[in-house]
């Protein structure tokens, strides 16, 4: 089943935070708002994975802070 997770980091927030995810129909929902806005789209599975495990509104993880950091880096330089 798909997965979706929107993150975001926010000056001054602690750490980035998950802003909504979902499974399923709502995931697909989430990448086509994604893809309209043109908000860009990462896949990694095994991050994905571990992010389920949390909810809206959770900072990320610690063990996702190196990858997560790598894919924000490669956000502000786009």
């Amino acid at each position: 089943m798909q997965h979706a997770t929107a993150l975001m980091y926010p000056p001054g927030a602690d750490a980035p935070f998950i802003a909504a995810q979902g499974r399923g129909e709502l995931a697909k929902r989430l990448l086509e708002i994604a893809e309209a806005s043109r908000i860009p789209i990462v896949r990694n599975i095994a991050v994905s994975n571990v992010l389920t495990l949390y909810e809206a509104g959770d900072y990320i993880p610690p063990e996702t802070y190196e990858i997560l950091a790598g894919i924000f880096a490669w956000l502000q330089r786009l």
